[in-house]
């Protein structure tokens, strides 16, 4: 773990004295290199900045301005020190020197929309299943699951993931499905397990589920489906016989430690719905009062892998959105430090967009103008053949926008406020949203679907239009835009799996349901980085491998660069470095340098 220095963050006068060493060396370890070659094997005089840390040999994509590729990094006190190409790097007696092997390294994976929270707080030994492409994978990783937890513990997938991916036979997409209780025994005979996709599902059990949802009135069909309410009346059940404060840290901890396998290692937090206690709560429901809570205390016992940034959701439909209102009398943005920080009002400002239909979104947006806070909101919309002439829900968002903007003049550029999702968006709302100074974040959560949505208007792809929306970026003073997962309730949190989508356009049953919006691996990874590090106004602490920055970087189980589309899928990391800490090892490098 971090020390209490790293912890700390970045000095001045450390980042000064970091930006001279690289100066010195001219940016690189390319001039040590140099240097090291008219020394020859004289040995170097102690040095009180020897680095922490080398990685030396590898493929390492820094992601910065010019997408450098280089050999070797150094870290020293949680911040890369130097970036280069030397065959023998600067470092100290007590330096570790870790050989890449050839290995392809990316920055660490930065997620700007996603509700990680909303997984540290699920009941049971949640696990999962957004990487299952089968039957028996479902049944191995479920196997594995239950080899680690007590007897008749509850193994939960609440979200994240959908039977298009479950393939009854590998060799044949279209055969996705739930595996049944039977084959749901076969794997875990002493766990009882549920499982139930999206919202509101629907889900699947075994037969120990069964019997015990049976015993409180939910209906569970013979083959362990489960339709109707009865998903959310398990939820319920579930939430209401499991979760408690030590349940929530181990669950908190559980998801932490899956996002570095994965390679996440930053996550802005999208809130939750506000729960009501009943079966009308879903998959995305929390108490919004109190879910950040089993967070800040793994914080707290100095327990965290990752970095989290916490937005605050709200859904009023009353005008005068009152607790819109007290939350910006009485809370802080961007109050932390590098590991965990507020955020932003979001991923909803107000119930609705449509002020026709009673939404006081135009007014909470002014509201949030006024006290100098960030907005962040989504869209799922698009113009429809059905009514053609209805504004889709961004047109009402940005022209809200716009007024805030007109009564608070430069208030969206300043606080970079954003509009998530955006699968309907057309060329001349781009262009409106970005005068103002707004920002897109993308994400590929339509990949779970199984076809084009229908009533669509001149919009012959699933979204978003990933081609249309990066092109304009590149373009003079274009739009900012950023990559996310949504993940864990509609859309997995795998960011591997959205730059799938982004770059093929084909959904998991590898069905073209996004023609002609496909952008590049190198586009797609640098919105997940360097862009990202702009969407949380930290671009001069993450996003890019560059000296004086924060340490985060993966090592890659394969080249994603020259993967075969479809292994794109199955890329994973071997190594994950926070701060210049490892925080998770895969077994496969050499650390002990």
């Amino acid at each position: 773990m971090a020390s209490d220095k790293q912890r700390r963050g970045f000095t001045r006068r450390r980042f000064i004295q970091g930006a001279a060493a690289a100066a010195a060396a001219s940016g690189s370890m390319l001039s040590s290199a140099a240097r090291e070659e008219k020394q020859g094997d004289r040995p170097r005089p102690p040095s009180n900045d020897a680095p922490d840390t080398v990685f030396v040999n590898g493929k390492i994509h820094t992601m910065d301005d010019e997408n450098t590729v280089v050999s070797a990094v150094s870290i020293r006190d949680g911040r890369f020190a130097e970036v280069g190409n030397a065959s023998r790097p600067h470092h100290g007696p007590n330096t570790r020197v870790i050989d890449l092997r050839g290995r392809t390294v990316v920055p660490g994976i930065i997620d700007n929309h996603n509700h990680i929270v909303l997984m540290g707080n699920r009941p049971g030994y949640h696990t999962p299943l957004e990487n299952a492409y089968s039957i028996p994978d479902v049944q191995a990783i479920y196997a594995a699951r239950a080899a680690g937890i007590p007897r008749d513990a509850w193994i939960t997938t609440i979200g994240g993931f959908h039977s298009n991916h479950i393939y009854d036979n590998p060799n044949d997409p279209l055969s996705g499905r739930f595996p049944t209780r039977t084959e749901l025994d076969m794997a875990v005979p002493n766990n009882p397990v549920f499982m139930m996709i999206s919202f509101t599902g629907p889900g699947a059990t075994n037969s120990a589920g069964k019997s015990i949802f049976e015993s409180q009135g939910i209906t569970v069909a013979e083959n362990g489906a489960m339709t109707g309410n009865n998903p959310s009346r398990a939820l319920l059940y579930l939430r209401q016989t499991l979760l408690n404060p030590e349940s929530r840290r181990r669950a908190v901890i559980d998801a932490m430690n899956y996002a570095v396998t994965v390679g996440v290692t930053t996550h802005l937090d999208q809130g939750a719905f506000q729960a009501s206690n009943t079966a009308a709560d879903g998959a995305a429901h929390e108490d919004n009062f109190t879910m950040h809570i089993p967070f800040l205390q793994v914080y707290a016992q100095d327990k965290a892998i990752i970095r989290l940034r916490i937005n605050f959701l709200h859904m009023e439909s009353d005008p005068a959105t009152p607790e819109l209102v007290q939350r910006l009398k009485n809370a802080f943005q961007f109050l932390g430090n590098d590991m965990v920080k507020t955020g932003a009002i979001g991923e909803f400002i107000a119930s609705g967009t449509n002020p026709a239909l009673g939404s006081p979104f135009a007014d909470a947006a002014k509201r949030v103008a006024a006290a100098g806070w960030r907005a962040e909101v989504h869209s799922l919309g698009r113009r429809t053949t059905n009514n053609p002439n209805a504004p889709a829900d961004f047109e009402f968002e940005i022209m809200a926008f716009e007024a805030a903007n007109t009564q608070f003049p430069g208030i969206v550029k300043e606080k970079r406020w954003v509009i998530a999702h955006v699968p309907g968006i057309t060329q001349e709302w781009i262009d409106r949203f970005q005068s103002i100074g707004g920002s897109l974040s993308l994400t590929g959560w339509q990949y779970l679907n199984g076809s084009i949505p229908l009533n669509q208007l001149n919009t012959p792809y699933a979204g978003p239009p990933f081609r249309m929306i990066v092109d304009s970026s590149k373009r003079p003073d274009g739009i900012h835009v950023g990559m996310s997962s949504d993940g864990m309730q509609i859309a997995p949190m795998n960011p591997w799996l959205h730059m799938y989508f982004a770059t093929t356009g084909l959904n998991a049953k590898k069905v073209q349901i996004n023609p002609g919006q496909r952008i590049s691996r190198e586009e797609v990874l640098s919105l997940y980085t360097r862009e990202n590090g702009w969407f949380l106004r930290e671009e001069d602490q993450l996003g890019t491998i560059e000296p004086g920055k924060l340490a985060d970087l993966v090592v890659l189980n394969s080249d994603y660069f020259a993967v075969p589309n479809e292994d794109l899928k199955k890329i994973r990391s071997v190594l994950t470095v926070v701060g210049g800490n490892v925080v998770y090892d895969g077994g496969v490098l050499d650390l002990r340098g």
